[in-house]
């Protein structure tokens, strides 16, 4: 049975569904949100589409391949900031203390390396979502 209904208004929802989502991770250190919840989000509408249209169309939006390349980026993202503020001669993941410009309060770029952090932890939480759907849906206990 076709699910006419579901796919046109999952189509006209996903986008401002992912939008929302960019938004709760840019904005997660001037307002609540952030890198997880905004990931969560992100993700979330990409399991929409792949309930919308099927397993196998969804897989093709983010193939399994790319999902595990966003994940490993994601936290090599974090990673790699955080030796950022070492080789500056601070400890990990500091901002102030390594000379990172902080900018004008209440602006997005505010917060030194949290911006940053918050869209690597974004992607690494979206794309986890995603793969544990695809898992769960094939039916993998794990891979």
């Amino acid at each position: 049975m076709e699910a006419i209904v579901l796919r046109i208004i999952s189509r006209m929802l996903i986008p401002f569904i992912q939008l929302f989502g960019l938004y709760v991770i840019m904005n997660g250190h001037l307002s609540p949100g952030g890198g997880f919840p905004g990931g969560v989000i992100v993700g979330s509408s990409m399991v929409l589409f792949a309930l919308a249209f099927g397993l196998a169309e969804g897989q093709k939006k983010v193939p399994h391949g790319i999902s595990l390349i966003m994940e490993g980026g994601g936290a090599l993202w974090y990673g790699a900031l955080g030796l950022v503020s070492i080789l500056a001669g601070a400890n990990y993941l500091t901002n102030k203390g390594a000379n990172f410009p902080l900018g004008e309060p209440g602006t997005l770029f505010s917060s030194g390396l949290v911006f940053l952090l918050t869209l690597g932890i974004g992607i690494k939480v979206a794309s986890t979502v995603v793969t544990l759907y695809y898992n769960l849906a094939e039916g993998k206990a794990h891979d």
